[in-house]
């Protein structure tokens, strides 16, 4: 999946430091990402390419993260037609590109970058939020409000019904591949019960024997994925939700698409059940 990057290892503990020569500097607008892209492969501005075109980068980094000894920062600008090797590139095609380790880091930075866009100012007064020195975290001077990252628990579903799976696909998306059930957590409901209510509202089934299976981080929606699989309990018959789903069927192993990319929970269930391996996990 998207975050196993092994060998290499990732960093989140918040330790701001000043970027060295090697650092990588991750610079976005909105849904675009600032890098280069050949023949498949990516990578990123170094602090030393910066530093040599545009000085003023000395002082504007915030610090994100490390990926074994490489420390990554946010920026918010750099001389981009002074920079010709790079490009702004749609985030979401990180999803097809390589290697793995700076697909985690784009995207996980892109996350970062809209949680700090989205907390200039405090939601209880107005005033002007300062990033902390201590935790990631930004705090209201004046009324002393905290915000840290967002972070929305969500769940994939792999219903079956013995030898067959539910498949769906989203309604109003670009994204048009086959997809298991999924939904975010309400307040107040125990990550189980979002299963049951996800299934009945998108597809109109009951289910049982709710086992978890594997969880994921996903920051190209801010949320923490929870895989479960579950079986059909009783009546078979689908009800469509039509505003989520464009449509939802049954599928026989043997039809479940492969994972070309091998990035997301959802395909790494599908997979899982295609080769008959579900029944054999320690859920």
């Amino acid at each position: 999946m998207i975050q196993d990057i092994a060998p290499h290892i990732y960093h989140n503990e918040y330790l701001p430091h000043h970027p060295q020569k090697d650092s990588v500097l991750l610079c976005y607008d909105k849904d675009r990402i600032f890098m280069n892209v050949t023949d498949g492969e990516i990578t990123f501005p170094t602090y030393a390419e910066a530093e040599a075109v545009y000085p003023a980068v000395r002082d504007m980094w915030t610090y994100l993260f490390t990926i074994d000894e490489t420390a990554y920062y946010l920026i918010s600008r750099l001389p981009f037609e002074e920079m010709p090797d790079y490009a702004f590139e749609k985030t979401d095609s990180l999803r097809t590109l390589s290697p793995r380790h700076l697909i985690f880091a784009g995207i996980t930075g892109h996350q970062l970058y809209k949680w700090y866009k989205g907390r200039r100012f405090c939601g209880s007064c107005g005033r002007k939020m300062k990033p902390d020195k201590k935790e990631r975290m930004m705090y209201c001077p004046h009324c002393q409000t905290m915000e840290y990252p967002k972070l929305s628990p969500a769940v994939i579903v792999a219903v079956r019904n013995g030898d067959k799976l539910l498949l769906s696909k989203y309604a109003g998306r670009e994204f048009t591949n086959y997809a298991l059930i999924a939904g975010f957590a309400e307040i107040g409901e125990p990550i189980e019960d979002t299963v049951r209510r996800e299934v009945m509202e998108e597809v109109g089934l009951k289910v049982k024997n709710i086992r978890f299976y594997k969880s994921q981080p996903w920051s190209f929606s801010d949320t923490l994925l929870f895989g479960f699989f579950c079986d059909l309990d009783g009546d078979d018959t689908i009800r469509l939700d039509e505003e989520e789903l464009a449509l939802a069927e049954w599928h026989e192993r043997s039809q479940i698409p492969d994972d070309a990319y091998e990035i997301s929970l959802t395909r790494e269930m599908m997979t899982l059940f295609k080769n008959g391996l579900d029944d054999k996990l320690s859920l």
